[in-house]
């Protein structure tokens, strides 16, 4: 609970670029990173969507024939959630002291998912959830969440806190779910996203998106953490997007936190840069927001408008 919590959490933002298509590379910036942030004293600390091994924007940029190749590498270079590189991660963030939520692409036997773990200040991997539908073209390559998924939100020495990918932001119903789990500190998990052009619809830009975050800040009364991908000039190429209009490098990066009215609690870095944004919350604001805006207590109607929720998960085989 957030009354349980310290007073001040500071949590951190990364905006940086993947190591593409290079797992233990990126194993090895995940760990810098987190040993950055607790040196600088984060409590809680969010990664990109699909961080390892980079968000792969040619699945949208080339046809699947000509992208066959990059994505049997991409396959190749997704962590396994039960892993060595996993446990190096879960190390760090141990040495660290902080709590963690980690995106990346988790392979899973035959299979790739967009995962999130939350990893606690002991190291210990205390949730781990899959993108429940995977946007579009995304399908193609990643399989879905279950059940499971739909817990979104874990309790903390920290406060609650909660985690979403890119898209699942736009899920009116889960994003209601996660505020009905009492949430303090919301990780958005975005991958590269550029800034609104002809090529691409307006509403797959880094303005909608952040906008996204900052409504579900006030939505939820909660503090939000935006957390991006960077694209850099020498590897454009690398990833298959040189050719590709929309993908302009460097940028991609929108990082941003944003506290439990809506309001920005940083300055927005510029897009092609990597770093961290760190910001101290004081959790208390949050019951200051609620007392305007709480649309699961006394700003609902649930004799007229509720959710119903189905939390059992299906499976490939069933045995009666």
């Amino acid at each position: 609970m957030a009354s349980d919590s310290p007073k001040t959490i500071r949590v951190a933002a990364v905006q940086a670029e993947p190591e593409w298509n290079d797992l233990q590379k990126g194993v090895d910036k995940t760990v810098r990173l987190i040993g950055e942030a607790g040196k600088n004293g984060a409590n809680v600390m969010g990664f990109p969507e699909v961080w390892i091994p980079g968000y792969p924007w040619s699945i949208w940029s080339q046809s699947v024939t000509d992208n066959a190749g990059f994505m049997t590498e991409y396959f190749r270079n997704s962590m396994e959630r039960d892993s060595e590189e996993m446990n190096r991660i879960r190390a760090a963030v141990k040495d660290a002291g902080l709590f963690c939520v980690l995106g990346y692409s988790e392979r899973y036997r035959g299979s790739l998912y967009i995962a999130q773990s939350f990893i606690d200040e002991n190291g210990d991997i205390v949730h781990h959830r899959r993108k429940i539908k995977p946007t579009h073209v995304e399908r193609s390559v990643w399989g879905e969440g279950q059940a499971e998924s739909l817990k979104t939100v874990v309790k903390s020495s920290f406060g609650n806190i909660g985690a979403l990918n890119c898209w699942e932001h736009t899920q009116t119903l889960l994003r209601y779910y996660e505020y009905s789990q009492d949430v303090d500190i919301h990780i958005a998990s975005w991958p590269p996203i550029f800034k609104e052009s002809e090529e691409m619809p307006y509403h797959i830009s880094s303005t909608m998106s952040s906008r996204l975050t900052q409504a579900m800040s006030m939505e939820g009364a909660c503090f939000t953490a935006i957390c991006s991908q960077v694209l850099s000039e020498e590897n454009i190429a690398k990833i298959k997007v040189e050719k590709w209009p929309f993908a302009k490098a460097p940028g991609g990066g929108f990082s941003m936190i944003y506290g439990p009215m809506g309001e920005p609690l940083v300055e927005a870095p510029d897009p092609g840069k990597e770093v961290i944004l760190y910001a101290d919350l004081d959790l208390q604001q949050k019951w200051r927001a609620k007392q305007n805006l709480d649309i699961v207590g006394h700003y609902s109607r649930p004799d007229l408008l509720s959710l119903k929720v189905n939390t059992k998960a299906a499976s490939q085989v069933e045995f009666s």
